[in-house]
């Protein structure tokens, strides 16, 4: 079974009950996993903004 974390209400759900994929982030295997989405998120977000500062500071180009 996969878990949901519902950003809208704060809440997980798992397959039976999942609202609408716009307010849904997941799949996550675990209950556990899906209640900390948002703090997995918050850190790939400062992980990939210290890769692209990074990436910045050495003056690469694409």
């Amino acid at each position: 079974m996969a878990y949901w974390f519902n950003v809208d209400k704060g809440t997980v759900e798992d397959d039976s009950s999942k609202s609408p994929g716009d307010q849904l982030l997941g799949p996550y295997t675990t209950q556990d996993e899906a209640t900390r989405a948002l703090e997995h998120a918050r850190e790939n977000t400062e992980k990939w903004d210290a890769e692209d500062k990074a990436w910045d500071d050495a003056g690469l180009e694409d």
